[in-house]
């Protein structure tokens, strides 16, 4: 299998909204519902508008595996506003929303490349910080996913009405 990378546009946003729904059906298969819950997220037209909204506002990186898309993250000039109560980097930084596979492909290193790209490009860009969040409950799974791919944990932080568990993580490029 031959992972490629290229940028995605608007035309891309099913096939991502694809991916995040798969990514649902496998949390509630393993019965991880606190998460991302237990219906396909292009079921909620907020979720829709803000993975269309972070699209709009960086660039978004599709993994393809031997041509069918597996992986998706788009990358930002910062986290959005539902951190803002947290401190700021105090340096440029680069930000990693709705990484997200297609289940088909677990475990293939799609969303490793894409986590690789980011740096990359983060690098080239000049800026020596790349960042991103992700849900901390359970058993800590995704944290110990990013943390495998060079991240660090630096800030937690609770979010919405259920207090839902988030960690941010960081990586140094430069």
């Amino acid at each position: 299998m031959t992972i490629t990378i290229r940028e995605g546009g608007p035309e891309d946003l099913p096939a991502i909204l694809g991916m995040l729904d798969s990514s649902v059906e496998w949390l509630v298969s393993q019965g991880r519902t606190v998460q991302w819950g237990t219906e396909p997220l292009s079921k909620h037209e907020k979720t829709v508008a803000a993975v269309a909204r972070a699209m709009d506002e960086g660039t978004t990186y599709i993994a393809e595996a031997d041509g069918v898309p597996a992986a998706t993250l788009t990358l930002t000039e910062g986290p959005g506003s539902y951190l803002s109560h947290l401190p700021p980097p105090g340096e440029p930084e680069r930000y990693i929303h709705w990484l997200a596979s297609d289940r088909r492909f677990k475990g293939r290193g799609a969303g490793s490349a894409l986590l690789a790209h980011a740096a990359e490009v983060t690098r080239r860009a000049g800026v020596g910080l790349l960042r991103v969040d992700c849900y901390a409950g359970g058993d800590r799974a995704l944290v110990a996913y990013y943390e495998a791919n060079g991240f660090t944990p630096t800030h937690t932080y609770t979010h919405g009405p259920h207090d839902w568990p988030g960690q941010v993580l960081a990586r140094r490029v430069g």
